[in-house]
């Protein structure tokens, strides 16, 4: 057998290996600092809604957590920082539905992507069957949280860029730009040596 046939057996054979499990153990390993509770949550449903989402490589997997990470500070929060004045910034957005008086601060950042603005909060709503714009505190709910951020990697076709190991590109999908690239980098390396 010819190298360049070994090299395509091995890479068939990884494409099609099943993803790790994604436990409340390797979690933790990936962010020791992370709360309980979002840890407990997420690893109890990962796996299952992984699947669902065609998340179900290591690579894919890695490239999710990478970002989960650090959209959820290291796994201490699913709502972003901040109060009324920080949230203000939102008030009036219409690229993001926010078209009556309050928006800004009621559909603030939840969840593992942090979910932000009446429009999302109503569309990803809509996506796993929770009315997330009447009530939007649901949003940072760890399996409701788990479930939005799946149904945003599909919808925002985040696995081409994970399967190019493009991290940069992952990141433009989820967050708009390269912010935290470097730590969205750190916590990427760290869930390849769990993971793959």
């Amino acid at each position: 057998m010819s190298m360049r046939a070994v090299r395509a057996w091995i890479e068939a054979g990884t494409a099609a290996d099943p993803a790790p499990a994604v436990s409340r153990e390797r979690l933790l390993r990936l962010v020791p600092g992370a709360k309980a509770a979002i840890v407990a949550g997420l690893a109890g449903r990962f796996d299952a809604v992984a699947g669902d989402h065609d998340v179900a490589t290591p690579l894919r997997v890695c490239h999710f957590l990478a970002q989960a990470a650090h959209e959820t500070d290291g796994f201490r929060t699913l709502e972003e920082y901040g109060g009324p004045a920080y949230f203000a910034r939102y008030e009036g957005r219409r690229d993001l539905g926010n078209s009556e008086a309050g928006d800004g601060a009621r559909y603030h950042g939840r969840g593992i992507f942090q979910l932000t603005g009446r429009s999302n909060y109503r569309r990803f709503g809509q996506i796993i069957g929770i009315d997330l714009e009447a009530r939007p505190e649901r949003a940072k709910e760890p399996e409701t949280s788990l479930m939005v951020a799946f149904a945003y990697w599909r919808e925002r076709a985040c696995n081409a860029a994970a399967d190019r190991d493009d991290i940069a590109g992952v990141t433009r999908l989820i967050n708009g730009g390269r912010n935290g690239l470097a730590e969205r980098t750190r916590y990427l390396a760290k869930a390849k040596e769990i993971w793959l």
